[in-house]
């Protein structure tokens, strides 16, 4: 019997506070579960403005624990009422002066399974994430899920191929990468990384951006949004490129078997050849 999986994401504008942004994903996951998904992701930061426009201390005022935070504990209700696992991106506060880029998962049952952090972060015009957030400690984690086994790589990570494979290597199913990206910076490389990254290691990606000018700078981002398979091709057609959307499709978790089988990448890896790529 084929093993499918029904998987959403969402790409969202910015509504102008933290309270209706919750509500209005809160919706959407109820309308993805109402057609049968079993797993939602949001985009980066979801319940905030992308604010790493500007460098401004009155930022910090978006962060909250995790997973005691209200925005994880509302998550992890609504995914034991609606059966269905959460990828929930925030702004961590770990401790004062302690910030992290988060993603929480949170199981069908509601039970909250960890917390991946952003490894790999920007500091450029229009994206000045250093000024926020430490890079991530917590190494590249599996989350045995309801579904199959998740990892979560966000945004900027997505440049960095040691991170996709280190998630392969963990026996990822499918990955999430939640980001926020504008149209003039990486709009090429969107539907170039994501469909190569899951060829290499041989999953699936759930591609999420935001969509939108946002109130704290000019980024355009542009969603277009997608699920690749394991093959590098679109699952579905992706998302607008200016309009907020949900995305349901189904996953075919059989093809990760097929084409490991087919491409044998991971039997003909040579680790021992690539010292040099973490000595000094």
């Amino acid at each position: 019997m084929p093993n499918i999986v029904r998987a959403a994401l969402v790409q969202a504008k910015w509504t102008g506070d933290t309270a209706s942004m919750v509500d209005q994903h809160e919706k959407h996951a109820r309308a993805a579960a109402g057609q049968g998904a079993r797993i939602i992701g949001f985009q980066e930061v979801f319940n905030a403005p992308y604010f790493c426009q500007v460098q401004e201390a009155e930022h910090y005022r978006w962060a909250e624990p995790v997973p005691d935070g209200p925005t994880t504990q509302r998550m992890c209700a609504l995914a034991r009422e609606l059966g269905m696992v959460v990828v929930v991106p925030v702004y961590e506060i770990d401790g004062p002066g302690f910030y992290y880029n988060t993603a929480a998962v949170i199981d069908a049952d509601g039970s909250y399974l960890g917390k991946y952090r952003k490894h790999h972060l920007p500091h450029l015009p229009g994206f000045w994430e250093k000024y926020y957030f430490r890079p991530g400690n917590l190494g590249w984690p599996i989350f045995n899920t309801a579904v199959g086994r998740v990892g979560v790589c966000i945004c900027y990570d997505r440049h960095f191929p040691e991170g996709w494979r280190a998630l392969g290597l963990a026996g990822a199913q499918l990955v999430y990468n939640p980001s926020a990206t504008s149209r003039g910076l990486s709009s090429y490389l969107w539907k170039l990384e994501q469909p190569a990254a899951a060829v290499a290691n041989e999953y699936f990606i759930a591609a999420i951006n935001r969509v939108g000018v946002e109130e704290y700078g000019d980024n355009d981002f542009y969603g277009t949004s997608y699920f690749v398979d394991p093959y590098g091709q679109f699952v579905g057609e992706p998302a607008s490129d200016t309009d907020e959307e949900l995305v349901v499709r189904d996953l075919d978790f059989d093809l990760i078997d097929e084409v490991r089988q087919k491409w044998a990448f991971y039997r003909d890896r040579r680790p021992d050849a690539y010292r040099l790529l973490t000595e000094p």
